[in-house]
């Protein structure tokens, strides 16, 4: 079976721990991530979190934006609560990704919480190895398989 979407923004940054910058593509380079990413050659290579999960939080935080909860890749449209540790994700023609952890432990201190009020990484984000490199730009499609 498969669901898709597509990916609503790419966000970036050099540093962790903190809100992301939004661009419009980016590179994915296999067994490392997302090229100038601060989170590049590290066990969560890629994160993901999906558009929807921003409107748990927006009645409080009416500013809240991609890239703020640090997530690489903002979806759209595509139910990321369904995912299972092991699926595929394909974007776009053929990058592919393997979902490798669901959440996440939010530390004390966490900065994004501090910025933002809360944090939703830990309960709806999910992180992924990139198995088939490639570009990315905002619109492509997100299909999981």
């Amino acid at each position: 079976m498969t669901s898709a979407g597509k990916i609503h923004r790419i966000s970036i940054s050099k540093n962790k721990g903190g809100k992301k910058k939004n661009v419009e593509s980016a590179h994915l380079i296999m067994d490392k991530g997302m090229e100038g990413d601060a989170h590049f050659g590290s066990k969560r290579q890629v994160s993901l979190l999906p558009l929807e999960s921003f409107v748990k939080v927006k009645h409080e935080l009416l500013n809240v934006q991609p890239g703020d909860f640090a997530e690489n890749i903002t979806t759209a449209g595509i139910d990321l609560s369904r995912v299972q540790i092991g699926d595929t994700v394909t974007i776009g023609k053929g990058i592919k990704l393997i979902i490798t952890q669901i959440g996440k432990k939010c530390h004390n201190g966490c900065q994004i919480k501090k910025l933002v009020g809360d944090c939703i990484m830990p309960r709806e984000g999910v992180f992924a190895r990139v198995v088939e490199s490639g570009e990315i730009s905002v619109g492509d499609t997100v299909a999981l398989e």
